[in-house]
C-alpha cells in the first residue's frame, strides 16, 4: 500500500475517533437536559431538547474533525523517530529542492513498508467515567421523583377573601416605582416593582399602588418623620417625590386596618462625584525656565461620572521682588478633545505674549466644571509654576553692597576655597611636604566649618561651629597660621557685637524666615546635593588632595548658585479676619466663657451617648425594658445622622427591634450596629502591678545599692 494511502486512512480514523469523544462527552449533560425538559414540560419539550441536542453534538463534532488538517498530521508524525522532523514534506503544495524531494522520498518509502501510523487519540475512559457518574443520579432523580401535587386553588385576585368574611388587613395587590433621573445625567427612566431604589440625587419617583380592600387614605411616611400624600385615581394610589437625600419610608393607610406588609423600604440617592483631574504636562509643580524657552506647554486630563461642562485655564503672573510684587490674572477657555465624560486638554502658552521677564513667576491652575443642574461642581487642580531665575548674584562694592540681602551672604566662601585650592595646587613644587599637607588641611577644615553652616538651613546643629580649631584634624594648632593663603577673620567687622552680628554668629537659623521654613522641597533638595559635594570635597582636602577636591568644590558651588536664584516664594495674600466684638458685653464683668491660663489640664470627659445604655439593654442576658433605651437612642440619632457613615441602616435596625421586641436577630443585628459608636474610654494611668515573690526579692537585693 502507497505511503499516501495509508496517511489518508490513518487521518480518517484520527478524524472519526476526535469527533465520537466529543459526542460521547456532550451525551451525559445532553440527557440531563433532556430529563429536565421532560420533568418540567412534558414528553414534546423533551424531544425538542433531544433535536436541538443531537444537533448541537452533530455540529461539535464536526468542527473537532476539521481542526486535524495538515499541519496536524504533520505534528503528529514528527512524533515518529523514522519521520526526522521532516513530516511537512509530505504536505509540502510548492515546488521542493533536489535534498527536499529526496528526503521526502524518503520519508514516503519508510511509510510504505513499515508500520501504518497511529493517530488517533486515545479515549479519555476517567473523565468519561466521571460524567457519566455524575450526571445518572440527576437523571433518575429528574425522572423518577414523584412530583409534588397541589390542591386545586380558585383562579381569581391573590387577595380575594372568601364571601362573608370581613377582612382583617389591608393587603398591596400591585405596587410600582418610576424613577426619571435629571436630565443632565443623560440616564433613561425606568420602573418596576420594587419599592426600595437606587437613584442619582435629584431623580423623580412616581408611586403607583393598588390595596384591597381600598383604605379612606394612604400615605408615605419618610424615618424622619416627614409625609408624602398619595391622591387616589381610580383604584390606584399614586404619588411623587424628589430624591434629595437617602431615605427610608413605610406605606401606612388610614383606618382600623393595618397594612399586612408594613416593612421600611430604602430609597438611596446617588450623589453626583464632582470632576477629576490629572495633570500630564508639567510633572512636578516648580519648574524652572530653560535657557532660549519661548512657550510651556501643558497638558491635562479630566472625566466626571455624568458629564464635563467649561473648562478654563487660570493664569496668574508675578512680578517684582520683596515688597513690590505685582500680580495679574487672566482666564483662558478650553475646548477638550474627546467624549462627554472624559476630556483632554493641551494648551502652549506664549510666554512673550504673557509678559514673563527675568525674575518672574507664572502661575497656572486648570479649573473643570461639570453638567450638574442647577449649580455645576467645579474642581481645581493644584498650582503650576513656571520661573524665570535671575542671574547669579555677584560680589558687590559701595552702595550696591548695602542694598543686598542677607541670604546670599551665607553662601560666598565657597569661591575662595575653591581659590585657595588652586593657589595651593600651584605652590605645591615651591613647598614642603608638611606644609602642604598643612595648608590643604587647613582648607578641608574651612570647608567643613561653611558645610556644617549650610547644613543650619537643613535643620542641622552646627557641633563646633565657627571656632572649631583645625588641631581637631590630628594636625598641631600653631602650624594653622596667619599668612597661608586665606581668611582666618583676625580684623573684627566694624558693627562686631550688633544685635545682627550676635544673631549670625551665635544663633541657630532654624526658624530662619530666609532659611529653613521658607526653603521649598526642591531647593532643600538641592542644598542636600551641595552639602554632598561639600562633604567629598572636605574629605579630599584633609587628605591633602587638593586636586582630587576641586571637582567636588565646584559641583557645590553650581548647586549654591542654584540656591541663590530660588529665593522668590508666592503666597496668596488674605485679610486679617477677626471675630466680631460683643459689645454688650464691655464694662459688664461677664467672665462667661473666659478661660484661665493658669488652670491645669481637665479630665476628659466622654461624650454622652446613649448607645452604651441600649448596648448594653439589647443584651441576651439583660432583662431591663428597651423601650426608653430605644427611645433616647432614636431621638441622639436624629440629632446626630449627619455625622454617621450609614444611619438608614442603624434607622432599619431599631424599627425591626420596635416592630417585634422579642426577636433575639432583630436585637443582636441592631447591637452589632451599635458597637462603632460606643464611647472609648478616657487614657488612664495604670496603676503598678504588684511584684510576685520573685520580683520583690529583686528589688529588696537592689535596695541597699541604691543607698549612698
Amino acid at each position: 500500500m502507497s505511503a499516501e494511502r495509508r496517511l489518508q486512512q490513518a487521518a480518517a480514523a484520527a478524524r472519526h475517533r476526535r469527533a465520537a469523544i466529543r459526542i460521547a462527552t456532550g451525551l451525559a449533560p445532553a440527557a440531563v437536559a433532556i430529563a429536565g425538559a421532560w420533568r418540567l414540560s412534558g414528553g414534546s419539550a423533551a424531544v425538542a431538547v433531544a433535536i436541538a441536542a443531537a444537533g448541537l453534538l452533530s455540529l461539535l463534532a464536526w468542527r473537532a474533525a476539521q481542526d486535524l488538517d495538515a499541519r496536524w498530521l504533520a505534528r503528529r508524525l514528527d512524533r515518529r523517530a523514522d519521520m526526522e522532523d521532516s513530516a511537512d514534506l509530505l504536505f509540502a503544495a510548492t515546488p521542493l529542492s533536489g535534498l527536499q524531494a529526496l528526503q521526502r522520498e524518503r520519508l514516503r518509502g519508510r511509510l510504505a513498508t513499515g508500520a501504518a501510523p497511529e493517530l488517533r487519540e486515545p479515549w479519555p475512559a476517567r473523565r468519561l467515567a466521571m460524567l457519566f457518574l455524575a450526571a445518572l443520579p440527576l437523571v433518575l432523580v429528574l425522572l423518577f421523583w414523584p412530583a409534588r401535587t397541589a390542591p386545586p386553588v380558585e383562579r381569581g385576585p391573590a387577595t380575594a377573601e372568601a364571601p362573608g368574611t370581613p377582612a382583617t388587613d389591608i393587603a398591596l395587590v400591585s405596587a410600582s416605582l418610576d424613577i426619571a433621573p435629571p436630565a443632565y445625567t443623560g440616564l433613561p427612566a425606568r420602573g418596576g416593582g420594587e419599592l426600595g431604589a437606587k437613584a442619582p440625587e435629584g431623580s423623580r419617583l412616581a408611586w403607583r399602588l393598588r390595596f384591597s380592600p381600598q383604605p379612606p387614605a394612604v400615605a408615605l411616611v419618610l424615618h424622619d418623620g416627614r409625609r408624602i400624600e398619595l391622591q387616589r385615581e381610580g383604584e390606584d394610589w399614586t404619588g411623587g417625590h424628589v430624591l434629595a437625600r437617602s431615605t427610608l419610608y413605610r406605606i401606612v393607610p388610614d383606618g382600623a386596618l393595618p397594612l399586612r406588609d408594613g416593612r421600611l423600604h430604602r430609597l438611596d440617592a446617588i450623589a453626583d462625584e464632582p470632576p477629576q483631574l490629572r495633570v500630564l504636562a508639567p510633572e512636578r509643580n516648580l519648574t524652572l525656565r530653560a535657557e532660549g524657552q519661548r512657550d510651556w506647554a501643558l497638558s491635562f486630563e479630566a472625566s466626571d461620572d455624568h458629564g464635563l461642562g467649561n473648562a478654563r485655564l487660570v493664569i496668574t503672573l508675578a512680578q517684582g521682588s520683596g515688597e513690590q510684587v505685582t500680580v495679574s490674572e487672566r482666564r483662558l477657555a478650553l475646548a477638550g478633545e474627546g467624549d462627554a465624560k472624559q476630556r483632554r486638554y493641551a494648551r502652549r502658552l506664549d510666554l512673550a505674549a504673557l509678559g514673563l521677564a527675568q525674575g518672574d513667576d507664572l502661575i497656572v491652575r486648570l479649573e473643570v466644571d461639570d453638567n450638574r443642574r442647577p449649580q455645576a461642581q467645579t474642581r481645581r487642580s493644584a498650582s503650576y509654576i513656571l520661573r524665570w531665575p535671575l542671574p547669579p548674584a555677584t560680589e558687590a562694592t559701595g552702595m550696591e553692597g548695602l542694598v543686598k540681602r542677607a541670604l546670599p551672604a551665607y553662601f560666598r566662601s565657597q569661591r575662595q576655597i575653591i581659590l585657595d585650592a588652586e593657589a595651593l595646587i600651584s605652590e605645591r613644587p615651591r613647598l614642603a611636604a608638611d606644609d602642604f599637607l598643612a595648608r590643604s588641611d587647613g582648607l578641608g577644615v574651612d570647608q567643613r566649618i561653611l558645610r556644617m553652616r549650610y547644613g543650619q538651613f537643613l535643620g542641622e546643629e552646627n557641633v563646633g561651629g565657627e571656632d572649631a580649631p583645625a588641631g581637631e584634624a590630628g594636625q598641631p594648632e600653631d602650624e594653622h597660621h596667619a599668612g597661608d593663603g586665606h581668611d582666618h577673620g583676625a580684623e573684627p567687622p566694624a558693627d562686631f557685637g550688633g544685635p545682627v552680628n550676635v544673631l549670625e554668629d551665635y544663633g541657630h537659623t532654624h526658624d530662619d524666615a530666609e532659611a529653613a521654613t521658607l526653603l521649598d522641597p526642591e531647593t532643600r533638595a538641592i542644598l542636600k546635593k551641595a552639602l554632598d559635594a561639600m562633604w567629598s570635597s572636605e574629605g579630599e582636602l584633609r587628605q591633602g588632595q587638593p586636586g582630587r577636591a576641586l571637582p567636588h568644590a565646584y559641583r557645590a558651588l553650581g548647586y549654591i548658585k542654584q540656591v541663590q536664584q530660588a529665593t522668590r516664594i508666592y503666597l496668596a495674600r488674605v485679610g486679617l479676619e477677626l471675630p466680631p466684638i460683643d459689645e454688650t458685653r464691655r464694662m459688664g464683668g461677664d467672665r462667661t466663657g473666659l478661660g484661665d491660663r493658669r488652670d491645669g489640664l481637665v479630665a476628659a470627659v466622654a461624650p454622652d451617648s446613649p448607645a452604651l445604655a441600649l448596648w448594653q439593654a439589647l443584651a441576651p442576658e439583660a432583662d431591663a425594658e428597651t423601650g426608653a433605651a430605644l427611645d433616647a437612642f432614636a431621638a441622639w440619632l436624629r440629632e446626630n445622622e449627619m455625622r454617621l457613615a450609614d444611619p438608614l441602616d442603624l434607622v432599619a435596625a431599631l424599627e425591626a427591634v420596635r416592630a417585634d421586641p422579642a426577636c433575639s436577630d432583630c436585637r443582636a443585628r441592631l447591637r452589632e450596629r451599635l458597637w462603632p459608636l460606643l464611647p472609648r474610654p478616657a487614657a488612664a494611668v495604670l496603676p503598678r502591678a504588684v511584684p510576685d515573690r520573685a520580683g520583690q526579692a529583686y528589688l529588696e537585693a537592689l535596695a541597699p545599692e541604691s543607698k549612698p
